[in-house]
């Protein structure tokens, strides 16, 4: 997959539109120092937006896998285009999140928006209570976001218990 193309390609047309987004999943934690493989690229976009990023990916011949409320995936035929996936968030959630972003990925001139570390962590423990299989991955970045400097734990730790899952924020902080 051509990630520096797909990034380019999805940033320039999110900003043309003027629609709020951020970079997020392995390329939101490569911003931060983390660095893992991957096989897609993760953004997250103002909700309000979707209708607009499902036609321009369908327009560049990506098929949409899945579409709901929340995400959508999609595919490329072409493997150097690969696999999109997009979150969206709307209200309070999505002013917090796009008005705080506190680092940029850096893509030659172009410098992507990346969420704050303790909404990455949101979105990872979101990730892991919709999807258990992805647990153990969810967990290990979760902790290299909780080592950085400056990171509220407490903030994170909420995240876990809004979701049900504190014991597992427990589990982390016992293997730091």
């Amino acid at each position: 997959m051509d990630f520096a193309r797909v990034l380019s390609t999805l940033a320039e047309f999110l900003e043309r539109e003027g629609i709020p987004y951020a970079v997020v999943g392995a390329f939101g934690l490569q911003a931060y120092g983390l660095g893992r493989a991957t096989m897609d690229v993760d953004l997250v976009a103002e909700v309000g937006a979707r209708q607009r990023v499902l036609a321009f990916l369908e327009a560049l011949g990506y098929e949409t896998l899945h579409v709901s409320s929340g995400y959508s995936n999609h595919l490329h035929p072409v493997p150097a285009m690969g696999r999109v996936d997009f979150v969206y968030v709307g209200g309070d959630t999505g002013r917090l999140l796009f008005g705080q972003c506190s680092r940029a990925l850096d893509l030659g001139e172009r410098h992507l928006p990346v969420p704050r570390p303790e909404h990455l962590a949101a979105m990872k423990v979101h990730a892991m209570k919709n999807d258990p299989g992805r647990t153990l991955q969810e967990m290990a970045d979760i902790q290299f976001l909780l080592r950085l400097p400056g990171v509220d734990e407490e903030e994170v730790r909420g995240y876990f218990e809004r979701a049900g899952l504190l014991e597992r924020y427990h589990e982390i902080k016992r293997l730091a």
